[in-house]
Order: C-alpha cells, then structure tokens, then sequence
C-alpha cells in the first residue's frame, strides 16, 4: 500500500481546517492509499492549534501529527519542515483553507498509479472543473509568472502558482529548498525542472478561491518576490541537490 504524506501549512485558519481535514478522509481512493497527514502551524494566533490537537484526540484511528513554530516564517518554512517529516512515498502539498478540495487527489495520483510520473502540478486553468471568478488582475499576473518561469525552465506549465503539488519524496527530499513565504512556489519549479530525467505531470483541479474578506493573504509582494525567484532559481537550476 502506497502512502500519501500530506503536508498542510497552518497559520489563522481555524475557521477552515476541519473542515479540510474531514474532506481529506472521506476521498475515496481508487487504489489502496495510507494517508499520513502533517499539519506545521506557522505561529498561529487563533484557536487553530487547540482545534487540530482536538481533532487528533478524537480520531486516534488516523494518522496525524502537528508540528509547531515559535515564530510566523512563512508557506515556504513550513513546507520546508514538512518535507523533512515527511516519511511517504509520495508527498502532497494541501493548503489549510477550502480553496483547493481534495476530491481532486485521485485525479492527481493517476500518473504515479500509471507509472508515468515522478512530479504532478495541479492546474486551475486546465480543467472543466469548478473555478470561482474572481479578479481579473490577479488571473493575469499568475499567467505572466507562469510564462517567465516557462521561458527560464523551457517548461510548458499552465499554472505554477497552483496550490496542489504532489512529488515522489525522495527526489524532494534531496532537493535543498531556501524561500520562506510564496516564493516556494516558484523555487519548486525551477528546482524540479532542473532534475535530470525528471517525469512532470499537469492535471486540471477545481478552485474555490477567496477573496482578501475571506482571509486570502498572497499580495503583490509576493507577486514581484516570485519574479525574483523565477530568475535566481533558474539560473542556478543545473544544480537542484543540496545547493542555493
């Protein structure tokens, strides 16, 4: 049976995260798949740790763990801290709000169960799924990055910024990871990209994003700090293992 490590960054959603926890082990599965699920709080101010570690005690019969920060440093720290715990076959990035619903994990793990992949990147724009309208702007600033990472890696990819990614953990494991906010997103591509004989995968997921009200919190900070990781990553993108 193959295990599915999910890692889940946490940081103030305790409005969401049970909600996603719950839709997380009511996927039905085609193939037999152990969930082994990661939650890394990122220094929560809210009732989420003390919601998480309830959940924990009251569903014993799976396998969770929560690891937590003394200090707010990002999506990317967390991911990086994930990543370290993580002990799957293969490993899954899920966010801890609803804007990504995992009834789409049997659609992303058809190319591993097929034999055909080593990485799949999810991709909002690709699929005849649901996908809440939303701003117009910000639609055109992902398809920029999108394109400018495209023309650095020589990747044909639809949607870089897409939360769902899942990777075989031991090419992951091996890669050494630096941003600590978005800009992980990026930093993953290139570092992928450059991974020799690496199998890349794209598959169409729904997206029920939020609006700021609702607690998006990526802004055009981290726009431009993405533009800054496409061009530093890919530059040094012959050397993924154990380097900058």
């Amino acid at each position: 049976m193959t295990t599915l490590s999910i890692i889940i960054p946490l940081y103030n959603e305790q409005q969401t995260i049970i909600q996603v926890l719950d839709r997380i082990f009511k996927v039905q599965f085609q193939h037999p798949i152990k969930i082994d699920i990661i939650i890394v709080d990122d220094c929560s101010s809210d009732n989420s740790v003390k919601l998480v570690q309830a959940y924990i005690a009251q569903n014993q019969q799976h396998q969770i763990q929560i690891l937590t920060s003394q200090k707010n440093m990002g999506k990317g720290a967390a991911v990086r801290k994930g990543i370290v715990a993580a002990t799957g076959k293969l490993l899954l990035i899920q966010d801890a709000d609803l804007e990504y619903h995992p009834n789409d994990y049997p659609l992303l793990l058809t190319p591993f169960v097929e034999g055909v992949a080593d990485v799949v990147f999810g991709s909002r724009f690709i699929s005849n799924r649901p996908h809440r309208v939303l701003f117009f702007w910000h639609s055109m600033g992902n398809k920029f990055i999108t394109l400018l990472s495209n023309i650095m890696t020589n990747l044909n990819l639809t949607d870089i910024e897409c939360g769902y990614k899942i990777f075989n953990t031991e090419i992951l494991k091996k890669i050494n990871f630096k941003e600590k906010r978005f800009g992980i997103e990026p930093e993953i591509v290139a570092k992928i990209a450059a991974v020799p004989n690496i199998r890349i995968y794209e598959v169409g997921v729904s997206y029920y994003g939020r609006t700021y009200a609702e607690g998006k919190k990526i802004g055009l900070k981290d726009g431009f700090r993405a533009l800054y990781c496409i061009l530093k990553y890919s530059i040094l993108r012959r050397y993924p293992f154990n380097r900058g």
